[in-house]
């Protein structure tokens, strides 16, 4: 009789991984950065233990739209305060601050869970092209597509 696998903070073996933005599409870039965070890409994967590994992102403000999402895309925040809504186009927030585009768009798609937070936890993005991570000598992780 076979057993079915189940992961453990005991058996979980983490990298990190240095992904290079300059180029790549949004949403095609958050889409497989999310599943990493969330440990898909791994045969060990259990849906309901936070088996991903680190993701660092690095030049930020190199990300590419397709279509016309720079001036359409709209991103809302409000402030639960009546008439508290601001919003801002995906290309003004691109230029003011490249890392909240990107980290918005990936853990957007993180589960809306305490189990999410804490995958969502385990990104780092940054707008240039360097990043104080090497301590945990990071492997460069090539994106498919």
């Amino acid at each position: 009789m076979r057993q079915t696998f189940m992961a453990n903070e005991a058996n979980i073996e983490r990298k990190w991984y240095v992904i290079d933005a300059e180029g790549k599409t949004l949403g095609r870039l958050s889409s497989e950065v999310a599943a990493i965070l969330r440990g898909k890409n791994k045969v060990t994967y259990t849906p309901h233990v936070d088996s991903g590994d680190y993701v660092i992102i690095i030049n930020a403000a190199k990300i590419q739209f397709t279509g016309n999402k720079e001036q359409d895309k709209m991103y809302y925040r409000h402030s639960n305060h009546p008439g508290g809504i601001k919003s801002v186009s995906a290309g003004e927030l691109k230029a003011k601050n490249p890392e909240r585009l990107l980290e918005t768009s990936i853990k957007g798609m993180l589960p809306s869970t305490r189990l999410g937070e804490k995958q969502g936890k385990k990104l780092f993005v940054y707008g240039g092209a360097e990043h104080p991570h090497a301590a945990q000598q990071p492997e460069n992780y090539e994106l498919r597509g």
